[in-house]
């Protein structure tokens, strides 16, 4: 299931950016003491008690305002709340309720949705009075936060994730392989669908950006039962005009955080561009099996040596996904189309393998009789054994004498020796080293 979406809103300068810099612990949003900084959306991961979700901070709202700027920003602030499972209302505590902040509340009633309305600015306990006033906006009880010193931060986001237990769930059948198709607009990816599933199920067209929602589609090829979902394509946002195409990007990522495998479409012609990195790496960091698919493959002028040089080039451009498989297709003639449910079925075997410990340690004892352990200062690297922890992605814990031994370029040498012993095709390969006598508990993972 995707992370849950929390949407922070309210009128111009109340600390709506403070506040979303506070949850993210990031410094992401500028922040300034006047109006209107913040204009587009921003997305950033967020987790309390180990809940994760997804934090939207947003433009100031200002609903009777015809300035194009203001309107622009009112327009992405709605979007955001449509697309969230859960709004945090932030109002001004020095400045008490405005007319603004009426007219928002009564926005926010009508879009059924939790609300959890945070009066910020109140950095003491003495300004705590300064919050009744606000129950008046009739949207339950006011948390008084102070964003710039994380007052109350931790009841805000208690009240926050306890709305999470209202989201609909729609149960997902365990036993079909989801699968999201990703890229850049106009790479090719609803016509990829279409070819997929045999019919017109998705709109097709040449200008960028027609999908803007993820749509689900249930199929089955042979035995295996799939669900495919078609996402917006994502670009660069100083290539975004319209509001509604940055509106799809969050779906996007939603359908990156649902899928098993993901499909990697890059247009041939033009190539591996620094968006597809951008997309490619998201779906790498969420640690979902993944696929190249290199489309309008039938564009391309062609030797006996031309799909080897592509895919060095695709390797290359790409060094973090040097596990994915990649193939060469044409939506438009189904050229080799056919091929890729029995990949997506292989890649999704490859995410939920499983390796005996035995295994493991037996391997472990060649790696280390064909390249030593580095050492420093005299001390050398010792490894006692390794154990597989989960999988999808697979997941593999390293015990050590020292962890601040452990090189980089020799968990990459480990990880070569399991894709060589192992396959893990399409999979990503989480290393994780612990020292043998420290608490896991209060040992920070070294992730690879």
């Amino acid at each position: 299931m995707s992370k849950p979406i929390v949407a922070i809103v309210g009128r111009p300068n109340v600390g709506k950016s403070t506040l979303f810099n506070q949850i993210g612990k990031k410094r992401v949003s500028i922040v300034q003491d006047f109006p209107g900084v913040t204009r587009d959306r921003i997305y950033m991961d967020a987790e309390w008690l180990n809940q994760e979700f997804i934090i939207i901070d947003t433009g100031g709202i200002e609903l009777e305002s015809e300035d194009s700027l203001i309107s622009s920003m009112r327009v992405q602030a709605k979007l955001a709340i449509e697309e969230a499972d859960s709004i945090i209302f932030v109002a001004d505590g020095r400045s008490g309720i405005t007319q603004e902040d009426e007219n928002i509340a009564r926005l926010l009633r009508t879009a059924n949705k939790p609300i959890i309305l945070a009066v910020n600015k109140i950095d003491s306990p003495k300004q705590d009075l300064d919050v009744y006033e606000f129950y008046n906006l009739g949207l339950g009880e006011p948390i008084a936060v102070g964003a710039s010193n994380a007052r109350n931060l931790g009841d805000l986001l208690d009240a926050v994730i306890a709305t999470f237990s209202e989201r609909e769930i729609i149960p997902e059948d365990k036993d079909e392989i989801h699968i999201s198709v990703i890229g850049r607009p106009n790479v090719g990816k609803s016509s990829l669908v279409n070819a997929l599933l045999g019919q017109e199920r998705v709109i097709v067209s040449n200008i960028p950006g027609t999908t803007r929602d993820a749509i689900d589609t249930h199929f089955i090829d042979g035995t295996t039962k799939f669900t495919l979902i078609d996402t917006a394509g994502m670009r660069r946002k100083a290539k975004i005009d319209q509001p509604i195409e940055r509106y799809s990007v969050i779906r996007s990522l939603k359908a990156v955080d649902r899928s098993d495998v993901v499909l990697m479409v890059i247009s041939a012609p033009d190539g591996v561009t620094e968006q597809d990195k951008k997309i490619a790496g998201y779906a790498h960091e969420s640690g979902k099996g993944c696929i190249i698919i290199v489309n309008k493959w039938d564009l391309i002028e062609k030797d006996d040596k031309t799909p080897l040089r592509f895919t060095e080039e695709l390797r290359e451009e790409l060094g973090f996904l040097q596990y994915a498989p990649v193939l060469y297709i044409s939506a438009l003639t189904k050229q080799r189309v056919s091929r890729i449910p029995e990949l997506v079925k292989y890649v999704a075997d490859q995410q939920a393998m499983r390796v005996q410990t035995s295994i493991l340690n037996q391997l472990v004892l060649d790696a280390v009789s064909i390249n030593p352990p580095p050492s420093h200062k005299g001390k050398q690297l010792k490894i006692f054994f390794m154990t597989q922890a989960d999988i999808q992605p697979p997941k593999f814990i390293i015990f050590v004498n020292d962890v601040e031994l452990m090189h980089f370029s020799y968990l990459r040498f480990l990880e070569n020796k399991l894709r060589e012993s192992f396959g893990f095709e399409g999979a990503p390969i989480r290393l994780i080293v612990r020292g043998r006598k420290d608490d896991d508990d209060n040992l920070p993972p070294r992730s690879k």
